[in-house]
């Protein structure tokens, strides 16, 4: 298959690309899980429900996990799960993606390599500077082979493997730090002194590390937890002592399983309900025609003749269904992570169970009803939250700069996403002056007081403007789409800070009688 690049790509760039791709008859014969016939009658079957193959596979590779988790929980503890969860995982990537499995595979075993070969102390920077490097370039390959489009293709599990790789190469070097300090713990540096636990004081086995890095159960969709979570629930040691004795009264993994997998049902049918109901792209030709938001002439249009508020009324359900796809994926990863007790987080001191956190990556509810931005992005994509705070943001002296900077690389390089991200800081200080300004004036309550309730409206109706551009992708999309809502969201945030600014500080309870004592 030839890449069709834009007229504007450079020489350069097409002939890289068309290198490349002239290695697919050399990686075809890799796919050998996936029988032909399969491809054919998934095709079938989609032409016959109305579901494009990417589409149907990713959703069918979902679902497959949960018979595939209890096929996991039932086998032997140690080489046979690590094994199985590694072929499996294979399988999903090339039912799902064909070929282009073969760049999980590839960047998998170069980081091993490094492991194997490199001290941590220089390992900790190759793989990321790799890993990440590898995940820009298949960003921009997508983009300039298919701007603007949805089609599935590697980098989202690219993503996922990204976030595995970069925090193994941290963990390897926080136990080589702490071996090397031995007693003397308190010499360590702070940041892994916090993910201590997550550290490993020698290298996994290849087969540990591939179970891992093709985790069947988070291959496609995450979330990328820790490999200390992975190989304890892999090998047992989660739910058992080294003499084969129950760390606690071990609790039934039927509901954490069956809860989620309802919720994600109910997820993608409220998504396929809603956003055909409320379209975000214009559903002739979503790549090509502009979206709802911001096409002034399509029959899709909700922009001629139509009241302002009304059009931003329709952005804002739009979205609300649009983020029902994410929750599915989420939702049914978790649920499948738990079959197999892998989102389980073990037992207290007193063997009690702790919870299912650990393959939690979205709460719904908090999300969706958040009072300020800290909140939000707390509940929302969890897990990738988590690794850019534990291994770029300590990693890095708190820096806000490297931590936005890598999340966006993360994500690609569509204009959009930097109209979001670099509007989030934009937010986050009008939060934190109306926290210090505003809250002990009107604060009374708990999060269902009038106030609470209050943060709770302006934190959804602003976010809804801001996110916009992170659907839109384009420069042009993007723009039209905030100009035709009159950058009313930029405008408030500039003024609400104005004011904040101009208004004194409360003192706080009991300042009096601090300053008498």
């Amino acid at each position: 298959m030839d890449a069709v690049l834009p007229s504007w790509a450079p020489p350069l760039i097409q002939s890289v690309i068309d290198n490349v791709y002239s290695l697919k008859p050399y990686v075809e014969p890799t796919v050998c899980l996936v029988p032909a016939i399969v491809k054919v009658k998934v095709t079938e079957l989609g032409e016959t429900i109305g579901f494009d193959y990417d589409t149907l596979s990713y959703v069918l590779g979902m679902l497959i996990c949960y018979p595939l988790g209890i096929i996991m929980a039932s086998l032997p503890y140690g080489k046979t799960k690590h094994l199985f969860s590694f072929l499996l995982g294979a399988f999903l990537l090339q039912f799902t993606l064909g070929v282009q499995w073969i760049h999980q595979f590839i960047a998998s075993i170069f980081a091993y390599l490094c492991f194997l070969v490199l001290p941590p102390k220089l390992a900790k920077t190759v793989v990321p500077t790799f890993i990440v490097g590898y995940c820009v370039l298949g960003h921009l390959h997508r983009q300039f082979v298919n701007y603007l489009g949805w089609d599935l293709d590697f980098t989202g599990p690219h993503m996922v493997l990204t976030i595995k790789l970069y925090s193994i190469a941290w963990n390897l070097y926080d136990g080589h730090l702490i071996k090397k300090a031995g007693n003397k713990k308190d010499s360590l540096p702070r940041a892994t002194q916090k993910c201590s636990q997550f550290a490993l004081t020698e290298l996994p086995s290849l087969l540990e590390f591939l179970g891992y890095t093709f985790c069947f159960s988070n291959v496609l969709a995450g979330p990328a937890y820790e490999f200390s979570i992975y190989r304890a629930a892999a090998n047992g040691s989660l739910l058992y002592d080294d003499n084969g004795k129950p760390r606690g009264k071990i609790p039934s993994q039927v509901w954490p399983t069956l809860k989620n997998l309802v919720v994600s049902l109910a997820c993608m049918g409220i998504f396929v309900a809603g956003s055909g109901k409320f379209p975000i792209m214009d559903p002739v030709d979503p790549q090509k025609n502009a979206p709802t938001f911001v096409a002034l002439t399509s029959a899709y249009s909700i922009h001629s003749n139509t009241p302002w508020h009304i059009r931003y009324g329709y952005s804002w359900v739009a979205l609300f269904f649009q983020r029902f796809k994410y929750y599915f994926a989420w939702k049914n990863a978790e649920g499948s992570n738990n079959i197999w007790y892998a989102g389980f987080e073990g037992f207290d001191t007193k063997g009690d169970p702790i919870g299912w956190e650990n393959a939690n990556n979205i709460d719904i509810l908090q999300f969706e009803t958040a009072p300020n931005l800290k909140l939000l992005s707390a509940a929302w994509n969890k897990k990738t939250s988590n690794w850019l705070t534990r291994y770029i943001y300590m990693r890095t002296g708190g820096s806000l700069y490297a931590t936005y900077a890598m999340s966006a690389f993360w994500h690609g390089f569509y204009p959009g996403y930097y109209f979001f991200f670099l509007s989030m800081p934009m937010l986050t200080a009008c939060e934190r002056i109306g926290r210090k300004k505003l809250s002990p004036r009107f604060s009374t309550g708990g999060k269902w007081s009038p106030w609470g309730i209050t943060t709770i409206m302006c934190t959804s109706f602003l976010i809804e403007y801001f996110i916009q551009p992170f659907q839109m992708l384009s420069w042009e999309w993007s723009v039209q789409a905030w100009r035709g809502h009159y950058f009313f969201g930029h405008v408030l945030a500039v003024g609400f800070y104005g004011v904040c600014m101009m208004l004194p500080t409360p003192k706080g309870k009991g300042g009096d009688k601090k300053k008498k004592a």
